[in-house]
């Protein structure tokens, strides 16, 4: 049976987690630079993200700027930038249809029980692909600074660390498949089958009516 609660918890888990994605998808902290040669530097540290980079030093000053070009960057970073927008693309769509069909909503009108939980359930499937899209470009990327930073024949001054934007990355594409999860639960269309059950008990009644009728006016004639 729909559960409002269900409905409205996993949109939220769901908003939390796009609003969360698109936040990692701008910040520069995908790769954090601070070792040069082997020793800490704390002059300076450099900031990788999809669309910009960064370098902050002591004094407080930071400097960003956008990469030049985008077929200048490698494959993978172009995959995931692609991978990225195409996931928060979805979760727009998806949030869309999961307010159209939501139960406490009136964008459909009350009668369309039926058609407002296909729409939900769309919506739920929706934001947990968009969940499993968005973490393929953070755990490949997480997978690349590990295997630079352990393969010795990368220079040091090449390798990076684990920024924290990976981790939100994570976070958000938990919340995603998690809001989505509850979503689809919250519009099950189990609710459906006891529709016929009213029905069922509705159809006795005038079966009775009639029957009843006849006896009374039986009655009447003896």
């Amino acid at each position: 049976m729909a559960s409002t609660g269900l409905q409205l918890l996993g949109l939220v888990l769901a908003v939390m987690g796009w609003v969360g994605g698109a936040l990692v998808c701008a910040a520069p902290l995908w790769r954090v630079s601070a070792f040069a040669g082997g020793e800490l530097v704390i002059a300076q540290v450099l900031w990788e993200g999809l669309w910009m980079n960064c370098l902050s030093q002591t004094t407080g000053q930071i400097q960003c700027k956008s990469y030049d070009s985008t077929l200048a960057l490698p494959t993978s970073a172009q995959a995931a930038r692609s991978i990225t927008v195409l996931a928060l693309l979805l979760c727009l769509l998806a949030l869309m249809l999961g307010v159209a069909g939501a139960k406490c909503t009136h964008c459909m009108g009350d009668a369309n029980h039926a058609n407002k939980a296909r729409l939900t359930r769309i919506a739920g499937l929706l934001f947990g692909v968009a969940g499993l899209a968005y973490i393929i470009p953070v755990c490949w990327t997480a997978h690349a600074i590990i295997r630079d930073f352990y393969d010795p024949t990368v220079a040091a001054p090449l390798k990076r660390e684990l920024g924290p934007a990976l981790y939100l990355g994570w976070g958000a594409s938990l919340l995603l498949m998690v809001g989505g999860s509850l979503l689809y639960m919250g519009s099950s269309p189990q609710g459906a089958r006891a529709l016929p059950v009213f029905g069922g008990a509705a159809k006795d009644n005038p079966v009775a009516g009639p029957s009843g009728e006849a006896k009374q006016q039986g009655k009447s004639f003896v």
